[in-house]
């Protein structure tokens, strides 16, 4: 858990853009078509290496590999610190996009198969909603430090803070348990979870054969590959909260009669406040997976959260945030339960593999939904963007509903 946490409590996250863009900074200064190729050199970065360092995690000691996770990124944060220019940048991004890369994927496998050797795989969706709880503690922290870091050492100070949490980070994954072997000769732990595919792969197999395998998972296990379509298409909202603010700054803009965000009237602390409350819902939703944890009712939950979402979005009111939040918990638990049922499929011969394959596709459906809301923004404000957002979700959960009924009908 305390890896989870200091993994995503840095406080570059709010300031880094502020960052690029800052004129008094030199080497920095960058206008908005600089910065969005940052941000696409980051994306194009996390799809590329994804799969590969999937792969290397299903050949080597998954411990080494979250250990030299956020030593990488840290270099990426300590050269934006150190000498700040464009290039600095886009090599911190694709330093920063590797690292994480090393982590997603191989966090899941190590903690299952982790589980599954103690013949706990049940517990698998807890520690998992307790992870992602601490990630988003992680992230409220680092935003919390932001400010007062800035006050007292600049950029500087926010950039060795940041540096220092990746260290404490890989120091503390440094110590997770192991006993499945990678590829340096300690003893492999064979035990396997409740049904995946049993043409595994040898572990000790190559890049080609790893591949195979998870391939062969997700062709002959048909809740398999729902699962993991599942947990990409619910990237699709997710990735929308980096617009949050904006959704939260129109309803209290609305209420104070304020035409939009930054407007005079406009108020960032209550920005901040109600923000807080959506964050709330979402460590809720993660932890409620732990208590709760049923494949079936995913289909209507994704609908419900769909249909708060759409409603909170269009009511316009700060009151609104909590049905964001509410929404946000839903469609989080549900991502936390799709993941836990694809872990219990998978073998550990090619888990990461297959994990690594479903943040590939989070990243792409991410990038999608940032297209999506740069198009869209041409005719709609912030809360109609996040009401149509929501509408596929509607579809989804008929078809998840659907396909309940037919499974069940066809076993009488």
């Amino acid at each position: 858990m305390g890896a989870a946490l200091l993994e995503d409590l840095i406080p570059f996250y709010p300031l880094y853009a502020v960052l690029f863009a800052d004129p008094g900074v030199p080497g920095a200064g960058l206008g908005p078509a600089e910065i969005s190729a940052l941000f696409v050199v980051w994306s194009v970065s996390s799809v590329i290496v994804e799969v590969p360092t999937g792969v290397l995690a299903d050949r080597m000691s998954r411990r080494k590999l979250l250990t030299a996770g956020p030593l990488i990124t840290a270099s990426g944060f300590a050269l934006w610190t150190a000498a700040p220019s464009f290039l600095a940048f886009a090599a911190g991004f694709v330093l920063w996009a590797l690292g994480g890369s090393l982590r997603s994927g191989t966090t899941q496998a190590l903690v299952y198969d982790e589980l599954a050797g103690l013949g706990r795989a049940r517990d698998y969706a807890r520690l998992s909603g307790l992870m992602r709880a601490a990630a988003a503690l992680g992230v409220i922290g680092g935003t919390a430090l932001a400010a007062p870091l800035f006050s007292w050492g600049g950029y500087e100070a926010v950039g060795i803070a940041s540096v220092v949490s990746c260290l404490l980070c890989s120091l503390m994954s440094a110590m997770l348990p192991e006993t499945r072997a990678g590829r340096d000769g300690t003893p492999a732990d064979t035990s396997e979870s409740d049904g995946p595919d049993p043409g595994d792969a040898d572990p000790g197999a190559g890049w080609l054969a790893i591949v195979r395998s998870g391939r062969r998972s997700l062709r002959t296990q048909p809740v398999a590959r729902r699962m993991l379509l599942l947990g990409v298409a619910l990237t699709w909202v997710a990735a929308l909260d980096e617009y949050l603010p904006l959704l939260i700054g129109a309803f209290v803009g609305e209420a104070e009669n304020a035409d939009a965000v930054g407007a005079p009237g406009t108020d960032p602390g209550a920005i901040a406040l109600l923000m807080i409350v959506v964050s709330i819902g979402d460590i809720g939703g993660a932890l409620a997976a732990g208590r709760f944890r049923s494949v079936a009712a995913i289909g209507p939950a994704v609908g419900l959260g769909a249909i708060m979402l759409i409603g909170a979005s269009l009511w316009g009111h700060p009151v609104g945030a909590l049905g964001i939040a509410v929404a946000f918990g839903i469609l989080g638990w549900a991502r936390v339960v799709a993941d836990a049922a694809l872990q219990d499929r998978l073998s550990s011969t090619s888990r990461a593999t297959v994990t690594s394959l479903a943040g590939m596709g989070e990243e792409v459906v991410a990038i999608l939904a940032y297209a999506g809301w740069a198009l869209g923004s041409v005719w709609l404000g912030p809360a109609g963007l996040f009401a149509v957002a929501a509408l596929p979700y509607v579809v989804v959960s008929a078809l998840l509903i659907g396909g309940a009924m037919t499974v069940r009908a066809s076993r009488r």
